[in-house]
């Protein structure tokens, strides 16, 4: 693994990679409130494979918010990516992404699908805020609260902000952990602020998914879903059903996983991964 940054638009952009340049690339686009180690384990155990390359999107690790909070919208982050990855001489590539990355995943698509050789959604991509029925403000209210809480101690870190209860965990998602900290005046805070998640949270709501869906070309979509909490199943299937029928997305339901999916059983992910884009040596070539 190695760890460095670009510039893109006079700003420093951290990446994070695994693997090397001749075999054929992934990048991965994290979740609000994630950095790029959230792949770690997968990226890990594909090294050998693929090259696999993360962004820590803005506001989000070291990379810096947006100064204008309007470019937290579709257009202008995928944009963004887009300039980010042509300065990084990725031509073609394969897309995992988690939660938000997922939306701009998709809607990255649009413009750029000859550019996408295959797509995996991990519990994203299909959360429309009509749906959900929150409006805006009180979802704001809530990020902003959330995300500028703090603890005492790491290890209340890890128990309230890293993992779920009753998670998984391991060595790698720890490191993954120490990544979404940020020390301040002796307390425990989340890294990403409550005015980037804001942000954002504005941002899915002026571009919400079922405004685009239709609008998505290129290469087969895979998507898993979280099935944890057990309540959120019906409102999952109906919108999980509307992105098949916009998409035609395939729909895989991953038993005993919550929204982190990937953290949960990263096996899932990794097996996918190999199943779906087993061609990627000679596709990556063309």
């Amino acid at each position: 693994m190695k760890r460095y940054t670009i510039n893109c638009q006079q700003q420093a952009v951290h990446i994070t990679e695994w693997g090397t340049q001749d075999l054929p690339t992934i990048v991965c686009l994290h979740g609000l409130g994630s950095t790029s180690l959230s792949f770690i384990e997968i990226a890990e155990a594909l090294a050998s494979e693929f090259r696999t390359i993360a962004l820590d999107l803005p506001g989000h690790g070291k990379t810096a918010a947006f100064t204008d909070p309007l470019h937290y919208r579709m257009k202008p982050l995928t944009d963004w990516i887009d300039e980010v990855l042509h300065i990084l001489d990725i031509r073609q590539f394969y897309a995992l992404s988690h939660s938000w990355g997922s939306v701009l995943s998709l809607y990255y698509l649009i413009e750029h699908a000859n550019r996408v050789l295959g797509t995996i959604l991990i519990d994203g991509g299909y959360h429309s805020k009509r749906l959900y029925g929150m409006s805006v403000e009180e979802e704001v209210a809530f990020y902003e609260r959330d995300f500028e809480d703090s603890v005492a101690t790491w290890d209340e870190f890890l128990d309230v902000a890293v993992y779920a209860p009753d998670a998984r965990r391991s060595p790698a998602l720890d490191k993954a952990g120490t990544d979404l900290l940020r020390l301040e005046n002796g307390r425990y805070h989340w890294h990403a602020r409550g005015a980037t998640a804001a942000a954002i949270v504005r941002a899915l709501h002026y571009d919400d998914v079922l405004d685009f869906l239709a609008d998505i070309k290129g290469s087969p979509i895979q998507l898993y879903v979280a099935t944890l909490p057990t309540d959120q199943i019906p409102i999952r299937l109906q919108a999980t059903n509307l992105l098949h029928d916009l998409t035609n997305t395939t729909i895989h339901l991953v038993p005993e996983t919550g929204h982190l999916l990937h953290w949960d059983r990263p096996d899932i992910i990794i097996e996918a991964i190999r199943h779906h884009w087993a061609s990627g040596k000679r596709l990556s070539s063309l």
